[in-house]
């Protein structure tokens, strides 16, 4: 079992296929509330799902842990993962360091990142959320957390030169209900969240698909909770040799999905971007040579 290039999530749902009724009933209550739910005892587990305690047994072992202690402390490893402070990240890449330059450590963490993250991205849900933002009858919302805001805006930025009805929502939480009022049902909800999770975007997403509002969510391996609200989630790898996670991955999926929107409604786009370098020219915002 490699945690570095899955989480326990991922294995259990690559073993799906091939788990008895018994350990697919375990399973899908091991994801009902992941990663909590796997943190109790192998007893309390087993009471939870309606299964035997046999029966966890059996399953961990199929899905390549060496029983269920091997299994519960690879959770908790997760679980370490996604509440790590800044300080927390720097500390554990500095104790295996190696000697080489910085510029090679970021570089080949970020190709591994990539690598990994289109390893796991279906190229049918890249596709599907390229439609969903293509259709110019759904509005579009974008939403972003402390870091993770300025992904947010700068997608929003390009797809409203791109199309109308694009929304940035504000920075400040006790603003989003009145978005959200605003919302019809068939608009899309764009949220940024990786780890440390902010709590706001599980109720922001919940109160916009009450509206009707359908889900797409960037976030990293290991899931935000509001992912699970999602009607697609790109889980982005974001690790790197650093106090801060990496954002290469997340944009580089940002622009792909740009140019395929941009693409896929050329001719509407190069007619709002002409009427824009007009307005550019009458305000005089950039600078001409000469």
């Amino acid at each position: 079992m490699t945690v570095a290039s899955k989480t326990v999530s991922d294995v259990i749902h690559s073993h799906l296929g091939v788990l008895t009724r018994a350990e697919k009933q375990l399973a899908e209550s091991l994801l009902d509330n992941y990663p909590v739910s796997g943190l109790g005892s192998i007893t309390t587990i087993a009471e939870n799902a309606g299964v035997s305690t046999p029966t966890v047994v059996r399953m961990v072992q199929k899905l390549g842990f060496k029983g269920y202690p091997d299994f519960q402390a690879h959770l908790h490893q997760e679980v370490e993962a996604t509440i790590s402070n800044p300080i927390a990240k720097h500390d554990r890449w500095a104790q295996n360091a190696p000697g080489t330059h910085i510029l090679n450590r970021f570089a080949d963490a970020i190709m591994g990142n990539l690598r990994q993250t289109l390893t796991d991205l279906d190229t049918a849900t890249f596709d599907s959320v390229a439609a969903l933002l293509s259709d110019r009858k759904r509005g579009l919302y974008f939403v972003g957390g402390r870091i993770t805001g300025a992904l947010a805006e700068y997608f929003f930025t390009h797809m409203q030169v791109i199309r109308p009805a694009t929304t940035l929502l504000s920075s400040n939480s006790s603003s989003w209900p009145q978005y959200v009022l605003n919302m019809n049902a068939g608009d899309i909800l764009i949220i940024f969240d990786i780890r440390r999770y902010e709590q706001e975007m599980v109720s922001l997403a919940t109160a916009a698909r009450k509206r009707g509002a359908e889900i797409i969510v960037f976030t990293d391996q290991w899931g935000s909770p509001a992912a699970k609200l999602a009607r697609h989630a790109f889980r982005v790898r974001i690790e790197a040799p650093s106090a801060w996670d990496s954002s290469v991955v997340t944009l580089f999926i940002v622009e792909a999905l740009i140019e395929a929107v941009q693409n896929s409604t050329w001719d509407e786009t190069k007619e709002r971007m002409k009427t824009l370098e007009g307005l550019f020219e009458q305000t005089r915002l950039f600078r001409k040579p000469g």
